[in-house]
C-alpha cells in the first residue's frame, strides 16, 4: 500500500490557552475518525499547536481506498418472485435499498435454501479527492466555549482565520473554509520571522517552524523550564510555576524566551499572596522565593519578542508590575484604615443566596456552630470561644478592597487583617485558613479552631441548600455542595468525637431560628443521606468492595471516622479470614431469614441444651464483647467477636431443627436466632456481604 504524510494547519489570530488546549486534544479523535470513516488507513496523528496556530501531522496516509467487493443477500426465492416470475415487493424494496436494479439480482444458497443476493462493488477512492472535504468538516467540527463570525462568512471558529495549509505528500489538497483557500504557506514568528514561510510536504513542517521561530507546545514548555531552571541556580532561588500560570504562558508564546526582573524592596512589607496573585494571575510572571522561603524582590518572565532587546523586555515589565504591586500596596494600606467590625456590618448588604438570607447572617449561623464544633471535640472554653471569634471574623475580608481586586485571597487577607488588629494568633490563623480544603489534595487547617470555622462555614451551606429544597444535582452545584461535603469529611475524620448528626441538628436549628421554615427532620435524614452518598465514594477510592461500603452505610453510620474506620476493619477483617467472613455472612444471611422479629430476643435460658445452649452463650459473650468494642472505637475487636459466633451457628444449625413441630420448640429457636442476629446490627449489614459471597 503506497503511503504519504498528511498535514493540516489552521492558522488564525492569537488563540486563548485552555481552549487551544481543548482543541489539541479534540483534533485528533476528529481527524482520525474522519480518516477511518473515509477508509484511508493511517499511522499516528501529532498535534502540533502556538498561539496562532492548530496543526495535525499525520503519517502514513494511504494514497487511496481499498476496492471492496459485498454480497447482501435478501428474502428468499419463493418470496422474492410470484408465481408468474415477477419480482415482489420483498424483491423490488431490497432492491431499492440497494439501489440496483431486479437485472442485478442473483441467487444464492444460505442453509439449503436459495436467495437472492446483489454484489455490490466499491472501488478505490482516491486521497486526494477525499482529504479535501474530509479536512473542511474537521475543522468545522472543532467545538470551542465561544466562537466567533468575521467579516462576510458564516464559517465560525475561536478567532479569525487568517491561513490553511493543507499537504498530502508534496501536493496541495484545496479545503476552503471561511473564504481562506488552503496552501503551502504558513506564519512564522511575528517580530522574528514575520509572514510566509513555504512547507515544502509534511515531513518539513517542524523544520520549517523552527526556522521561522516556531516551536511546537511541548518545545516551548521544555525550554521555558530549562530557562527558569537556570536563573534559579544563578540566582540562587525557588521560582513558584503554579501549573494553570504556567499552562498559559506557554501558550502565550512561539520562541519563548526566559528573563528575570526586579520590583521595588517596598512592596515586600505588603501581604506575599496579592503580591504574587498580582504577577501571577495579572502578568503572567512568575515570584521567586529566597533560600528561608520569603518572597524576593526577582520575578521571572516569558517573553516571545526578539531577545536580542531583552533589556527593554525587562524594563517594560518591570513598569507594569510596579503599577500593578502600586495598586495592591494601595489597596491593603487602605484597607488597613478600616476596622474589620465596619466590615461586618457592610456584609448585612451582601446576600448569601437569597431565600437564606445575607452574609452577615451566615456569620451569625457560623459562630455558633463553629463553637458547637469545637465543644463536641472536647475542647476547652478558651478553645470554644476563639472558634466563636474566628468564625465572627471569617467573612469581613470579603467586602475589603484588596480581596474585591484579589478574590482568590479572601480568607488569607481576612487572616491578615486580622493580625494587624491585634487579635490572637489562632484566631487569625483560623481566618486566613477556614476556606480549606478547597480542592481535593488540598491542606487542611492546621487547628483545631481553624477546623471548627471551615466545617461551620461549609456544613452552614450544605444544610441551608437542602432547607430550601435546592440540594446538588448531576448538573447543578453551583455553592459547590459536594466538595464542601468531601471537606466536612475530611475535618471530622480529625475529630472522631464530634457528631456529624448532631452537627446537622444545630445547623438547621439555626436557619430556623432565623425564620426559615421547613421539616427538620426530613431534612435531617436528607442531609445525612447526602454525606452517606460521600462517604461511600470516597471509601471505594480508598479501594474498599462496595459490598463492604454498603454493610457499613446500612448501619446508619455517618460520623466519618467511624464510617471509614469500620469500612477499613472490615476490609482488612475479610483480606485475613476470607473463608471465616463469607461463611459468617451467610449464617447470618440464613439466620435472618428464618427468624421472626416480632417474637423479640428474650430467651428462656432454662429451656435450652445442647447446641441451643452453646449458641446462646456464645452470642451472650459476643454482645457484650461487640458493645464493649465499639464503645472504644475498637471495630476491629467488634469483628473478631462477631466471627467468633461461627462454630456455634454452625453447630445449631447442624444438630438443631429450627421449623420443629412442637410450637414451643419453634418458637425457643426462632427468638434465639433473633438473639443471635442482634450484635451484628451495630457492627455491619451481613446480609450485604453475604449477597456477593
Amino acid at each position: 500500500m503506497i503511503t504519504k504524510d498528511f498535514l493540516l494547519e489552521i492558522g488564525s489570530e492569537e488563540l486563548p490557552s485552555a481552549p487551544l488546549d481543548a482543541a489539541s486534544a479534540e483534533l485528533p479523535k476528529l481527524l482520525g475518525a474522519a480518516l477511518d470513516e473515509a477508509g484511508l488507513a493511517h499511522g499516528e496523528i501529532r498535534v502540533v499547536s502556538s498561539p496562532r496556530r492548530l496543526a495535525a501531522l499525520v503519517s502514513d496516509t494511504a494514497c487511496a481506498t481499498e476496492a471492496s467487493t459485498q454480497v447482501f443477500r435478501g428474502p428468499k426465492v419463493a418470496q422474492a418472485f410470484d408465481a408468474d416470475g415477477n419480482p415482489t415487493k420483498a424483491a423490488l424494496g431490497f432492491c431499492r435499498g440497494k439501489g440496483v436494479d431486479v437485472g442485478a439480482l442473483e441467487v444464492v444458497e444460505f442453509k439449503g435454501e436459495k436467495h437472492v443476493a446483489v454484489t455490490l462493488r466499491e472501488p478505490a477512492k482516491q486521497a486526494s479527492e477525499l482529504l479535501g472535504p474530509l479536512s473542511e468538516g474537521v475543522i468545522a467540527k472543532l467545538s470551542w466555549p465561544r466562537s466567533m463570525r468575521w467579516g462576510s462568512t458564516t464559517e465560525r471558529y475561536c478567532r479569525p482565520v487568517r491561513w490553511i495549509v493543507c499537504l498530502f505528500g508534496d501536493d496541495v489538497v484545496d479545503v476552503r473554509f471561511a473564504n481562506i483557500a488552503s496552501g503551502r504557506a504558513t506564519w512564522g514568528h511575528r517580530v522574528l520571522a514575520p509572514g510566509e514561510h513555504e512547507v515544502p510536504n509534511p515531513s518539513a513542517y517542524l523544520e520549517v517552524l523552527e526556522h521561522a521561530f516556531v516551536l511546537d507546545h511541548d518545545a516551548r514548555a521544555e525550554r521555558i523550564r530549562a530557562g527558569i531552571s537556570e536563573l534559579e541556580g544563578e540566582l540562587g532561588l525557588k521560582v513558584d510555576t503554579p501549573a494553570s500560570t504556567f499552562a498559559e504562558v506557554v501558550n502565550l508564546c512561539e520562541w519563548p524566551t526566559v528573563l528575570a526582573g526586579h520590583f521595588d524592596e517596598r512592596f515586600l512589607e505588603v501581604p506575599q499572596e496579592i503580591i504574587c496573585e498580582a504577577m501571577l494571575k495579572h502578568q503572567r510572571c512568575f515570584p521567586a522565593f529566597n533560600a528561608d522561603g520569603s518572597l524576593s524582590r526577582t520575578f521571572i518572565l516569558v517573553s516571545n519578542g526578539d531577545p536580542a532587546h531583552s533589556d527593554a523586555i525587562v524594563e517594560g515589565n518591570e513598569r507594569v508590575v510596579r503599577a500593578r504591586l502600586d495598586d495592591a500596596a494601595f489597596f491593603f494600606a487602605e484597607d488597613l484604615k478600616v476596622s474589620m467590625e465596619d466590615w461586618l456590618e457592610d456584609l448585612a448588604q451582601v446576600t448569601f443566596q437569597e431565600k437564606l438570607g445575607t452574609l452577615r447572617q451566615k456569620v451569625a449561623r457560623m459562630e455558633e456552630l463553629a463553637g458547637e464544633v469545637a465543644r463536641l471535640a472536647g475542647e476547652d472554653d478558651v478553645t470554644i470561644e476563639r472558634a466563636k471569634r474566628a468564625a465572627h471574623l471569617s467573612k469581613a475580608d470579603l467586602v475589603s478592597q484588596a480581596v474585591v481586586e484579589f478574590t482568590s485571597q479572601q480568607g488569607v487577607m481576612g487572616g491578615h487583617y486580622a493580625r494587624a488588629a491585634g487579635e490572637d494568633e489562632v484566631v487569625a490563623e483560623a481566618v486566613a485558613e477556614h476556606y480549606r480544603p478547597r480542592y481535593a489534595g488540598d491542606e487542611l487547617p492546621g487547628s483545631v479552631v481553624g477546623s471548627a470555622v471551615a466545617i461551620s462555614d461549609k456544613l452552614d451551606t450544605i444544610c441551608g441548600m437542602f432547607a430550601i429544597g435546592e440540594p446538588p444535582t448531576g448538573s447543578k452545584d453551583p455553592f459547590a455542595q459536594r466538595r464542601g461535603a468531601i471537606g466536612v469529611i475530611r475535618l471530622l475524620e480529625r475529630m472522631p468525637s464530634a457528631s456529624l448528626r448532631a452537627l446537622i441538628d444545630t445547623a438547621l436549628g439555626l436557619y430556623q431560628a432565623q425564620g426559615l421554615e421547613f421539616d427538620r427532620a426530613e431534612v435531617a435524614r436528607a442531609v445525612a443521606d447526602f454525606f452517606s452518598g460521600r462517604l461511600q465514594t470516597m471509601a471505594r477510592e480508598e479501594g474498599a468492595q462496595p459490598d463492604a461500603v454498603a454493610a457499613i452505610a446500612h448501619t446508619g453510620v455517618v460520623d466519618p471516622a467511624e464510617f471509614l474506620a469500620r469500612v477499613r476493619a472490615l476490609e482488612a477483617a475479610r483480606a485475613e479470614a476470607a473463608e471465616l467472613m463469607d461463611d459468617l455472612a451467610q449464617a447470618f444471611l440464613r439466620a435472618t431469614h428464618l427468624a421472626d422479629p416480632s417474637l423479640g430476643t428474650d430467651v428462656e435460658r432454662e429451656a435450652l441444651e445442647g447446641a441451643e445452649l452453646s449458641l446462646y452463650e456464645a452470642t451472650e459473650a459476643a454482645e457484650r464483647d461487640v458493645d464493649a468494642a465499639l464503645a472504644d472505637n475498637r471495630f476491629a475487636d467488634a469483628l473478631a467477636a462477631l466471627a467468633a459466633l461461627r462454630g456455634p451457628i454452625d453447630r445449631f444449625f447442624e444438630d438443631v431443627l429450627v421449623m420443629d413441630e412442637d410450637p414451643r420448640a419453634r418458637t425457643r429457636r426462632l427468638v434465639l436466632l433473633n438473639r443471635f442476629a442482634a450484635p451484628f446490627a451495630g457492627v455491619a449489614d451481613f446480609a450485604a456481604l453475604a449477597k456477593t459471597s
